[in-house]
């Protein structure tokens, strides 16, 4: 158990873990349930429970994988970020590199953590974040600094595209998602378009925004992308 100094509050802090590995959910959920103000709410395997067990369960943090079942954790963040402002979202995933801590970070998230890190920094960042502390790595930041760091690194990444830059980075829409989930699969424009009961006009108005955020050519690019990140997931089911 970790040792905290007296300016903690004694409130306990509710969490939820959301993750699809049940080995590794199990696990977290043991070592923090040994932190006397840490209190486990409940577990999901997957981003439509995740939602539903947030509405339900009122979590102070929800600790999430990217690379989920269903619809991924950048956009079950983004959609309890607007549920609930308030609520904590620390993303804990094996996949790092430094568009994907950004596309996390700007869809509300409080903290970027791979899946190595320690019960005791962990834990850590969980208090944090329920203080309004935002951490990357080893930096932590208050909303203002935050706000810089993203900044400095869409310019950095982009490479100065101009006024435009931040596209690259916002999550992609819940539709856009489906697009794309649908193009990872093999679909053409035609099916997506029967499928949605949408015009192919509209299925490509969605793929050359979809193009323009992941700033990549061409629709296989974008599948790539969306795969490596564990955006979407070739093992998911899909109805007819």
């Amino acid at each position: 158990m970790i040792n905290r100094d007296s300016s903690r509050t004694a409130r306990s802090i509710s969490v939820l873990i959301v993750d699809d590995h049940p080995l590794f959910r199990d696990g977290l959920q043991k070592a923090l349930e040994l932190e006397d103000d840490l209190v486990v709410v409940g577990t999901c395997d997957d981003g439509e429970r995740a939602l539903i067990a947030a509405r339900t369960l009122r979590p102070d943090v929800v600790l999430l994988d990217i690379n989920l079942p269903g619809i991924n954790g950048l956009q079950v963040s983004r959609q309890l970020k607007t549920e609930r402002p308030g609520i904590a979202v620390v993303v804990l995933t094996a996949y790092h590199d430094s568009q994907q801590v950004l596309h996390a970070m700007r869809a509300g998230a409080s903290a970027y953590c791979v899946k190595d890190i320690t019960p005791e920094r962990l834990v850590e960042i969980i208090h944090d974040a329920t203080l309004g502390f935002y951490t990357v790595g080893n930096e932590r930041m208050d909303a203002r600094a935050l706000e810089h760091w993203m900044s400095a690194n869409v310019e950095a990444i982009a490479g100065g595209y101009g006024p435009d830059s931040n596209e690259h980075f916002v999550p992609l829409s819940p539709r856009e998602m489906e697009i794309l989930q649908f193009v990872t699969h093999g679909l053409s424009n035609k099916e997506i378009a029967t499928r949605l009961r949408i015009s192919q006009q509209t299925v490509k108005n969605h793929m050359t925004s979809i193009l323009k955020k992941l700033n990549v050519q061409d629709s296989t690019q974008a599948a790539v992308t969306a795969l490596r990140h564990g955006w979407v997931r070739l093992q998911d089911n899909w109805h007819s």
